[in-house]
């Protein structure tokens, strides 16, 4: 059993002040496979004190500087990656086809932002003004247990590209996933202070960095409900905050897409990461016209290729939800559906058959849902798919649109042209159309209720930078 007792404060590991504990348990197992010390405010303020020394000389580092700093990180990335896979399998469940995805999505990330550095100007004349951007201070980083590495770099990486140091809480359901991180942190050789990690509870260690007031900036990835907090919070020293929050989104077939593209799609967008994914379409609206077909295709691919399983073994799309906390709040939400009327097309409530001991859930399909419903109205973030009808264009994106939500969204079809015409009507910061298409380099972020600011790119970057105009 493995015991993190230690934080990552100005360029060292630091036995933590606070000396709370919390297991670390295998959803896969229910066993317990480790420990982790939390730490607290006094642990936080160490790590703020930190990064606000380094941010003195930081400031004023170069973009080449920032760079070659952006390359030592990825690099030290990239030589962990079977370890960073093991950690996200054994830990919270990721099947090891989305770990290793995960893995290279994150140092595809960093490298985006290294590319998206060079190019960026830091001073331009407007007419005959200067206008200059600058670093706004402090960064502190607020991730979830989901997709741990991803959000980690993503996150950093902007930070340290426009020249802030940084103070994160990681979820302490990932402190073996952080663990690793931190080791390679230090193997990259960064200066002090630029990059501090603090395992804690969001009631602590979180609210510490979103009220203290040397952090000039908060970027937080995790529920709306909580992000309202952090944003109200924060307001009392006037933070720059970026929230990437909840989802619901759509996904619109339309009458001309092709079954044997459409599916695969579906399948890949409602069940990823085993549905414990912000970005999932969950609510899957398709023409009354071709819903008997549509529903017949869906019932036997889901038999076929959504095989729930261990996350170690190569042909799991479907791993155990992370904790046995989220295990019951999906059985809650099922049982919700049918209560409400919806029709179990595949799947429904209890355990998959031999998977009693896990936190596993049946991937399930709901049909004759109604946008009313609170399945169809509240995210759930498990493998459940609610599947409404629509009998023209315009019933099918005002159901898109009516949600609290605007995150992402997916239009299937096979007239390109018409499906982003489709695309383009969807209250949402990220839509794809016909495949699932990551682009590092493009904003990330939402629309509504799920979120404020962009991430990835220059875009993520240009949030951790203040605009000066000299005369």
């Amino acid at each position: 059993m493995q015991i993190i007792n230690k934080h990552y404060i100005n360029g060292d590991f630091v036995v933590s002040h606070g000396n709370d504990v919390a297991d670390l348990i295998n959803p896969s197992t229910q066993e317990i496979i480790g420990q982790v010390v939390l730490g607290d405010e006094e642990d936080t303020q160490r790590a703020i004190t930190a990064a606000k020394q380094a941010f003195k000389s930081y400031a004023q580092s170069t973009p080449e500087q920032r760079a070659e700093y952006l390359q030592r990180l990825h690099d030290a990335i990239v030589d962990r990656l079977d370890d960073h896979i093991e950690a996200l399998v054994k830990e919270y469940g990721a099947p090891t086809q989305i770990a290793q995805y995960l893995v290279q999505g994150a140092a595809g990330v960093i490298l985006s932002a290294k590319e998206a550095l060079q190019s960026m100007a830091f001073k331009e004349m407007v007419g005959d003004t200067e206008v200059s951007l600058h670093p706004v201070g402090v960064a502190g980083h607020i991730t979830p247990w989901n997709a741990n590495i991803i959000y980690f770099c993503n996150k950093t990486v902007s930070a340290l590209a426009a020249g802030c140091p940084v103070v994160t809480k990681p979820s302490e359901m990932s402190a073996l996933q952080t663990q690793v991180i931190m080791e390679c942190v230090h193997a990259a050789k960064l200066p002090a202070g630029l990059i501090n990690i603090v395992n804690g509870r969001g009631d602590v260690v979180g609210a510490e960095i979103t009220r203290n007031p040397d952090v000039a900036k908060i970027s937080f990835t995790g529920s709306t409900a909580v992000g309202k907090i952090i944003a109200r919070d924060g307001a009392a020293t006037l933070k720059r905050v970026t929230l990437e929050l909840g989802g619901k989104s759509p996904h619109i077939v339309l009458e001309d897409a092709s079954l044997e593209q459409v599916i695969p799609f579906i399948l890949m967008t409602s069940f990823m990461n085993s549905g414990q994914a912000c970005i999932a379409g969950t609510r899957l609206l398709i023409p009354e016209s071709r819903a008997e077909e549509i529903k017949a295709a869906l019932k036997q691919s889901v038999a076929q290729y959504l095989k729930v399983g261990r996350p170690e073994d190569g042909d799991t799309a479907i791993g155990p939800m992370v904790s046995k906390t989220q295990y019951q709040r999906v059985q809650s939400y099922i049982t919700k559906g049918i209560e409400e009327g919806a029709e179990v097309l595949v799947g429904g409530e209890g355990h998959p058959e031999g998977l009693e001991n896990g936190n596993f859930v049946k991937p399930t399909i709901f049909v004759n849902v109604t946008n009313d419903m609170t399945i169809a109205r509240e995210e759930i973030f498990g493998p459940v798919l609610c599947v409404l009808t629509y009998k023209t264009e315009e019933e099918a994106i005002e159901i898109a649109n009516d949600t609290q939500y605007g995150l992402a969204g997916y239009v299937s079809g096979t007239n390109i042209d018409h499906a982003k015409v489709i695309a383009n009507q969807i209250d949402a910061g990220v839509v794809s159309v016909n495949s699932f298409n990551h682009n590092p380099a493009a904003p990330f972020g939402g629309f509504k209720q799920s979120g404020i600011g962009r991430e990835n790119g220059a875009f993520g970057i240009r949030s951790y930078l203040e605009i000066k105009s000299v005369s």
